[in-house]
């Protein structure tokens, strides 16, 4: 690795950890503090980039020299953006609005050079078209996959959230579970870090 610069992800998503270390690099994480409430008449792929950017940038002074990963995802349908259910009652709600619906997830990325200010940004869409699913598919998905109610959209693509979806298109996988890491890996040679 040539960068002096330590990496840093800003979030204490386990899901995005996991994609994290994917790529063998040493890494630290931190959670950021910023309001992810999103702004009236914001469209879901700005709420998503500007909560990256704001998550990272809310790191920058407790490491004021590093590489910060910032990363958000919102999901959307019908003109309306899904969060993260939180809770098992409003998981089924949205699973069962969601039942046989085209999706789109915004999954955006940033990284931030602390020390030099420099801020790399790309948001990832990914499309995603739901099966139909009866109200016992829907009880039997969040029994057996708990950790799905704090995916948006209640779709935990990387497990058995697979068996809700019909079909996705997207440039890059990974951006579904919640880190677009063709582009970070792009950005992080960008800084200079070796990733082979």
């Amino acid at each position: 690795m040539n960068t002096p610069l330590p990496l840093i992800l800003g979030s204490s998503s386990i899901f995005r950890q996991q994609q994290l270390r994917t790529l063998g690099l040493p890494f630290q994480t931190a959670r950021p503090d910023f309001d992810e409430t999103p702004e009236p008449g914001e469209a879901a792929s700005q709420t998503a980039l500007r909560l990256a950017i704001g998550k990272a940038r809310s790191l920058a002074g407790t490491f004021e020299r590093a590489l910060i990963i910032g990363a958000d995802q919102v999901a959307c349908c019908n003109g309306r953006q899904l969060g993260k259910p939180e809770s098992v009652a409003k998981a089924q709600q949205m699973l069962a609005e969601l039942s046989g619906q085209t999706i789109t997830f915004y999954s955006a990325l940033c990284l931030l050079n602390s020390e030099s200010g420099r801020l790399h940004i790309h948001t990832d869409t990914t499309i995603v078209s739901m099966r139909p699913l009866s109200a016992e598919q829907i009880r039997r998905y969040l029994e057996r996959e708990p950790d799905a109610v704090y995916c948006a959209g209640a779709a935990k693509s990387e497990g058995l959230g697979a068996a809700l979806l019909e079909k996705i298109e997207s440039s890059d996988p990974n951006a579904l579970i919640g880190l677009p890491i063709f582009k970070l890996v792009d950005f992080l040679q960008a800084e200079g870090m070796d990733i082979l």
